[in-house]
């Protein structure tokens, strides 16, 4: 790629390459609407990082996926952010103690990402989550669970910056999520009631770093029949004893 001194190229870049690894394999069209970038200049950064070896296009179909150097790069970034290898069997454990599916979710600034997943063995299943979707803090039960416990003022904070209701829909207003917050922290688990999908939902815990502070978030998905109020205190203890030896791990 040719050298970047425009800040506003280098955000469309990363817009792009989050896009991507959201989306698994995506149009150009698909991309730019995803990055809010015009199609003609997604096509020509894509292409530029097609050259680069960080992103791959499919011949056939002309779909964009993440190329083979991200993959390298991604190897030498593992050792200092990645804890998929402390979180599996614990990941695996719940899946097969709950027949939920399992999910573990990284937090990236404003965001959440999915970054391992493990099928439970109900055979109707939510496929809302897969590993590289990214949501918003405060949408799904990962992202809502997170920003719940963040301190107040950062709170506040991302609210002044963040417009969910534009977005996600009503059901994401400030005064609705604010309102989710609280019930989160009374229960320490979060719910997401099918506000993304129609009977779908999902239930998460923090996992929290050295400094105390929520990185990462446990969840299980299913759908609304597996997830009625009176098995909600089971599952929710089940994820916060699995989400309290995660961070207990990443404290040693």
């Amino acid at each position: 790629m040719a050298a970047v001194d425009n800040p506003s190229v280098v955000a469309r870049v990363g817009a792009l390459l989050r896009a991507v690894g959201a989306a698994e394999q995506a149009s150009t069209t698909d991309l730019a609407r995803a990055a809010g970038i015009a199609r003609p200049t997604a096509h020509r950064l894509l292409t530029s990082l097609s050259d680069e070896g960080l992103i791959d296009r499919d011949v056939k179909t002309g779909r964009w996926a993440l190329g083979p150097e991200l993959y390298l790069l991604g190897a030498s970034a593992a050792n200092r952010y990645d804890i998929t290898g402390q979180a599996r069997d614990i990941l695996d454990r719940l899946a097969r103690d709950t027949g939920e599916s399992a999910f573990l979710s990284a937090r990236r600034g404003d965001e959440t990402v999915c970054v391992l997943s493990q099928e439970g063995s109900f055979p109707l299943r939510s496929h809302v989550l897969h590993e590289g979707i990214r949501f918003p803090l405060g949408v799904a039960s990962a992202g809502l669970v997170v920003l719940s416990h963040l301190p107040a003022r950062d709170v506040d904070d991302y609210f002044s910056r963040a417009d969910l209701e534009s977005d996600w829909g009503e059901a994401h207003s400030e005064s609705s999520t604010r309102r989710r917050i609280e019930v989160t922290l009374q229960t320490g688990y979060a719910v997401n009631p099918g506000l993304l999908v129609e009977g779908s939902f999902g239930i998460g815990a923090a996992v929290f770093d050295r400094s105390g502070r929520p990185a990462w978030a446990l969840s299980l998905t299913g759908v609304e029949t597996r997830f009625r109020p009176e098995r909600l205190p089971t599952l929710g203890a089940t994820l916060l004893d699995a989400a309290h030896l995660l961070s207990k791990r990443l404290q040693l």
